[in-house]
């Protein structure tokens, strides 16, 4: 295969798109200060600007309490802490307002390891009054001028339905009503957003309800990972990602791009499974996807694709201890890079201008994006497919053709024997 970089020949600006957003466990987590080191060496590495997570209204949050009197009392004590320290590494929350203080839920089916409460709220009415007092409240401690650089996201993934929302698609839009109009009670400059589905789902309609409600709808947000389309197919995670197509996410972000309309479109989840347990999350396959998938997904009108997750630190499941679990984070619980890790460093390096490529005998699972930036040229490859498929090595020559001028080159790899902590672990007995 030969490419041959073009480097007086631009075709657009890098769109570092993917370092908007990071995502993460849930709220309780973000107390913990081995979590913390990570987001801020994550931070320093990638430039990540918000950090989202799930279960900021959760009972072990203490958010809402009941009074001896069985009045309800509001707590944001635990979420201070969060933003006082978001704020001070320089990062920003991505707000998800989930899931529903017990002393509001209409039932009891909970989700996860630590009992996420899915149902919908009691009276409509006291769902709406405890985030109009929670986004007054973070107006008044943090300033006006610093909140409305915020996001807010009401819930996640309603369209699992008694995975994540024990309601109905009606029963959301309700939820996302009441929450829009106290948000945008407190500041008409705050912005807010859903329907943070699954499988790029609802946004038509949730678009549709709000302009025949008048409901405030600032930004679209969804997620999206391969196997969603091949759910069923197979009893296996594998399975399903056997049966996914080479690029799918791409084709998928096009669609739920052009139903999003003039609305910004920020992708809240997205990773090569959604299972806490996958062993590719932690091998060169994953860092393969990951370049491929930034690079592919490029300009073409994403405001934020936020990778699910920066950490191993991570209790959906329950925390497990052995160092490589299959956890979705680029760093395990140890903080040790794994190769998605690397692949974000890797991609750290494009800037600046994109540039034009001619590649002769193409090989159909390499990809090849080149930019010119303050630091030079940058030339990253990549050969993925889907697993049990089809993929060979391969030789690539490529050439430099322009005006610039090279004094020096350097090889960054990652694969088998390059750049896999998970290798050099299994190499040294799987020690715990």
């Amino acid at each position: 295969m030969k490419v041959t970089v073009l480097t007086d020949k631009t075709r657009g600006r890098v769109d570092k798109y993917w370092t908007k957003c990071v995502g993460s466990c849930h709220a309780a987590t973000t107390l913990r200060e081995d979590w913390r080191r990570q987001l801020k060496i994550c931070r320093d590495e990638f430039g990540f600007e918000y950090v989202r997570f799930h279960g900021l209204l959760d009972d072990d949050m203490s958010v809402c309490l009941i009074r001896d009197d069985g009045s309800l009392e509001y707590s944001f004590f635990n979420i201070d802490s969060i933003f006082d320290y978001l704020l001070e590494i320089g990062m920003k929350p991505f707000i998800e307002l989930s899931f529903m203080p017990t002393p509001l839920a209409s039932g009891t089916k909970t989700v996860f390891h630590y009992r996420g409460n899915i149902t919908p709220p009691k009276d409509y009415n006291d769902w709406g009054k405890l985030i109009y007092t929670l986004v007054e409240h973070l107006v008044s401690r943090y300033g006006i001028d610093e909140v409305k650089t915020w996001f807010f996201e009401v819930w996640n993934e309603p369209n699992l339905r008694n995975f994540f929302w024990a309601g109905t698609m009606e029963d959301y839009f309700q939820l996302y009503k009441y929450a829009a109009l106290a948000i945008k009670k407190v500041d008409e400059r705050l912005a807010v957003g859903g329907p943070s589905t699954a499988v790029d789902a609802w946004i038509p309609q949730l678009r549709e309800f709000c302009e025949k409600e008048n409901v405030p709808l600032d930004f679209i947000s969804t997620h999206h990972y391969p196997t969603d389309t091949a759910f069923g197919l197979g009893r296996t995670i594998e399975d399903q990602m056997a049966n996914s197509k080479r690029g799918i996410l791409t084709e998928r972000a096009k669609k739920a791009r052009a139903e999003a309309g003039p609305l910004p479109l920020y992708y809240t989840e997205w990773n090569n499974s959604p299972s806490p347990r996958d062993p590719y999350h932690d091998i060169p396959y994953n860092a393969a996807f990951i370049v491929k998938t930034i690079t592919e997904n490029m300009n073409i009108g994403l405001s934020g694709y936020s990778f699910w997750t920066f950490t191993d630190i991570f209790e959906e499941c329950g925390l497990s201890s052995v160092p490589f679990h299959g956890g979705f984070g680029l760093l395990n619980i140890h903080s040790i890079p794994k190769p998605s890790y690397r692949a974000f460093q890797l991609l750290s390096k494009l800037d600046g201008d994109l540039l034009e490529l001619d590649v002769d005998d193409a090989s159909p699972t390499v990809d090849c994006t080149a930019s010119r930036g303050k630091d030079g040229i940058t030339v990253l490859i990549s050969n993925y497919n889907v697993p049990r498929s089809q993929i060979d090595a391969a030789d690539i020559c490529f050439t430099l053709k322009g005006t610039s001028k090279i004094s020096s080159a350097s090889l960054l790899r990652i694969d088998e024997t390059h750049a896999n902590a998970k290798r050099a672990w299994v190499e040294m007995g799987n020690p715990t």
